[in-house]
């Protein structure tokens, strides 16, 4: 598991798709990459094997003012290529990260995932996440 590089970014975005077919254009994902980059609190990961990229994440290590002002950190947008599933990339991708928080003294790592996306649901449970609490979202673009 390695930063992410600039050059990666064709690889990601199809990574990507496996998780919302609707992907910006690559130079929309060029210019968010640059942003990430760019902010000191995330990083993105791509997991490497003989065939090239098979994975990625971003990590958030977010500044707190709760939990005695640690930071709290935010795995997001984790894709594992088809053809690496159930090859423990996904479990490298998860304790990668757990790595990064601890270093950083985070009092939590958290994920999102689609409800439907049971399956996934299963799989981080069994690495030890558990149900906290309720995520709530809502699209800003949206009125009301």
């Amino acid at each position: 598991i390695r930063a992410a590089l600039p050059g990666d970014l064709p690889r990601i975005r199809e990574l990507l798709g496996l998780l919302d077919p609707e992907l910006p254009p690559l130079e929309a994902l060029q210019a968010a990459f640059a942003q990430v980059d760019h902010c000191p609190c995330a990083q993105v990961y791509v997991a490497e094997a003989e065939e090239g990229v098979v994975a990625t994440y971003t990590l958030y290590l977010l500044p707190n003012l709760g939990h005695g002002g640690r930071p709290f950190a935010v795995m997001e947008s984790v894709a594992v290529a088809r053809e690496a599933q159930g090859k423990g990339i996904g479990t490298l991708l998860v304790r990668h990260a757990l790595g990064e928080a601890r270093r950083a003294g985070a009092y939590k790592l958290a994920l999102s995932s689609a409800l439907h996306r049971e399956a996934a649901h299963r799989f981080y449970q069994a690495l030890g996440f558990r149900v906290y609490g309720l995520s709530l979202a809502v699209d800003p673009k949206a009125e009301g």
